[in-house]
């Protein structure tokens, strides 16, 4: 006997009053809590509940009867699919504005916590591109938006580079412009998909554990330099001569790449930590500077995302530390160590 599936209710002409966590929204109808996502406070909509969980609701907005004053138009293609930058619908100020409210209230509402005048937000200089690292996947199951599925056509072209889609891990949205990194990053990424297919080479597939590329990492610095890790698996011979030819394109069209490395993994999971980096190209590592010092960042290297919005962050912390020299800082949670170099100067050791 097939399980009739469960209905839930549409909500109508329902007002979004404030944000949540998590890219979401909020609403409230009979002081029943909906979270929402891709809305903001101020849209008029219908709500479509899409599950029920003991104290709240999960719904989608399926109609616009009114939108926000405050709403923003998203820049970017992919807005809404790839899961990512969920807030472009939202001003950079009033996202900052909120999130403000969101941690205050959570301090004293949730935490208990009496709290002290709070400084404001410090915002970032740079909204778009400002990332130093992203990373794609490689797969052979590309995602189709739901208006390529309405047009009930068979797409030859199935392979994809891009990002996973929330919930679909064997799935990848392919993706022709990222506003998070440097533009190089498109380029070299769409360079590398167009090239593949056109010498016919295999994108991986996570259930089969099939197919030869599999990931591409890009790293940059404020200082212009390019990091660029090019993750396969292989298991022949011709697999690696492919490999070899696929870099040394990579590296003649691209000159301005400082370090082009490359990991050959057969392994399941799409993780590196234990494997071997090898270089094709360049120093095995890029160089970021900050104030008078210089970070050395490698493949595996943990290193603050943005980097300028890390900078501000360093020189706050090094402030509210008011160090006079006599200090002896312990550094408990490192990375690259960023924090600790930043503040040596200003204390006696680290």
């Amino acid at each position: 006997m097939i399980r009739k599936k469960k209905e839930f209710p549409l909500l109508e002409k329902v007002t979004i009053t404030d944000i949540a966590a998590e890219g979401k929204a909020i609403a409230k109808v009979n002081d029943l809590v909906i979270f929402v996502p891709y809305v903001v406070p101020g849209d008029i909509v219908d709500l479509q509940v899409k599950r029920k969980k003991n104290t709240y609701v999960e719904a989608e907005a399926v109609k616009f009867h009114q939108y926000s004053s405050i709403r923003a138009v998203p820049f970017c293609q992919h807005y809404g699919i790839c899961g990512g930058c969920k807030w472009q619908v939202l001003p950079y100020s009033e996202q900052l504005t909120y999130k403000q409210k969101q941690i205050t209230d959570n301090l004293k509402r949730i935490g208990k916590i009496e709290l002290p005048d709070i400084s404001p937000i410090l915002g970032s200089e740079q909204t778009e591109f400002y990332r130093n690292k992203l990373e794609f996947t490689f797969s052979n199951k590309r995602w189709l938006t739901n208006e390529e599925i309405k047009q009930n056509t068979v797409y030859e072209q199935m392979n994809a580079v891009g990002f996973h889609i929330p919930n679909a891990f064997d799935k990848v949205l392919a993706i022709e412009k990222c506003w998070l990194q440097n533009d190089v990053s498109n380029r070299i990424r769409n360079a590398i998909r167009d090239y593949a297919y056109q010498n016919n080479y295999t994108f991986y597939n996570i259930r089969q554990q099939e197919g030869m590329l599999r990931n591409l990492i890009i790293r940059t610095s404020t200082i212009g330099e390019l990091m660029v890790i090019l993750i396969c698996s292989i298991k022949t011979e011709y697999e690696q001569e492919l490999y070899n030819r696929l870099l040394q394109y990579i590296a003649d069209l691209f000159p301005e790449i400082t370090s082009l490395l490359y990991v050959v993994n057969n392994k399941c999971n799409d993780t590196i930590t234990d494997l071997e980096v090898h270089t094709f190209k360049g120093r095995n590592h890029i160089y970021e500077e900050m104030e008078t010092l210089q970070f050395k960042i490698g493949a595996k290297s943990f290193y603050q995302t943005n980097s300028k919005q890390a900078y501000h962050l360093y020189k706050i912390v090094r402030n509210f530390a008011k160090l006079t020299g006599d200090e002896l800082v312990y550094d408990l949670y490192t990375g690259t160590g960023t924090i600790a170099n930043f503040i040596a100067c200003r204390s006696r050791q680290v």
